[in-house]
């Protein structure tokens, strides 16, 4: 086909015979044809390209509904880590407050398992927003993460005072919180972790239940209770520590104790899980790294055998290579596996 402008430039005379004129006629027609055919497939080629940016607009839109969902799902990942309630006061002394705060999973029975945690830091640091097992959360059971007196406050029973008296309120108020009474567990790592084995095995024992907080007519025993790299016999402690431990270790029972264990020798004694294990004890974990430069395992291990001594249930998982704490101690594979038996092993209660 001759363009428009070939055309115009190829003219030599204003006459036109009719041929001329015929043909001229069809190159008129032509040239119509032609700018139609020009104008239909850029009227075409427009549709295209609006095609094309629907076509784009459809996946940018498609983009930015997954990066929604995407953010909504870690959103509710990240809110379901985060206490339903928060700063719960469970008991008072004086003017000071104690308070805790509450996990509760997404879904679980109408009555659950609640896991008490006891937070670490040599009894003398440490708060109740370190919380290395939420993977508890997935198994469906409730978490209740407790603070309690430090001993830089107060020495020693008085955090174990405050821990039971935080059982008894959460007993107490096992309807509106949804937790069954009767399977209650306790929890924690390194003083935690003491902490944790030495409730689990004093039921009863006076000097250690006290009177803290308005609900002593409810029981502070528990159904089970784990520790994670804790101690267990304070009078042999420091004979087991490394140069490190000690460094830590002394200061640490200085101000848990008043003294030294050789000094306070009877309050060392009292505050020694070992000294209490008796037949009645409620099943115990023990979860040590074989590498503690802080706590000894041979901690754990004692308590081991005073647990296998009294026919008691126990299971002592041993961290090979392990140190004091670490995320090889709170996998997800090993949670599950102890949330698991846990609850298998309270519903044979």
């Amino acid at each position: 086909m001759v363009t428009p402008l070939s055309y115009h430039s190829n003219q030599s005379s204003t006459r036109r015979s009719p041929q001329t004129t015929r043909c001229q006629f069809g190159r008129i027609y032509n040239f119509k044809n032609q700018l139609r055919s020009q104008s239909m497939y850029k009227i075409k080629r427009t549709r295209r390209r609006s095609f094309l940016c629907l076509n784009q607009g459809d996946r940018l839109r498609s983009t930015l509904l997954m990066v929604g969902l995407l953010s909504s799902l870690i959103t509710q990942s990240v809110v379901a880590q985060q206490p339903t309630l928060l700063d719960v006061e469970y008991a008072r002394i004086g003017e000071r407050p104690l308070r805790l705060d509450l996990y509760q999973p997404e879904t679980s029975p109408d009555k659950s398992t609640l896991v008490v945690w006891i937070h670490g830091g040599a009894w003398r640091s440490g708060t109740k927003d370190t919380v290395p097992v939420k993977h508890w959360l997935k198994h469906g059971l409730t978490l209740a993460s407790v603070d309690y007196r430090l001993s830089g406050e107060a020495k020693f029973p008085a955090q174990i005072h405050d821990i039971k008296a935080a059982i008894r309120f959460l007993r107490s108020r096992a309807d509106d919180f949804h937790i069954d009474p009767e399977r209650i567990v306790v929890a924690g790592s390194s003083a935690g972790g003491h902490l944790a084995a030495l409730v689990g095995v004093s039921n009863g024992v006076s000097e250690l239940e006290g009177t803290v907080g308005k609900n002593n007519q409810y029981r502070s025993d528990v159904a089970a209770c784990i520790s994670f790299y804790g101690a267990s016999n304070l009078r042999s402690i420091l004979s087991q520590s490394t140069a490190h431990g000690l460094s830590v270790r002394v200061p640490a029972l200085q101000l848990l104790l008043g003294g030294q264990p050789d000094e306070e020798a009877a309050l060392a004694e009292l505050a020694s899980p070992i000294t209490h294990v008796d037949a009645s004890d409620p099943p115990l974990w023990l979860i040590h790294g074989d590498a503690d430069p802080q706590m000894p395992m041979q901690q754990s291990s004692e308590l081991d055998a005073a647990y296998r001594t009294n026919q008691l249930a126990v299971r002592f998982d041993v961290i090979a290579g392990g140190e004091h704490g670490g995320k090889e101690f709170y996998t997800d594979q090993r949670l599950s596996s102890i949330a698991d038996e846990l609850q298998q092993m309270l519903k044979k209660r």
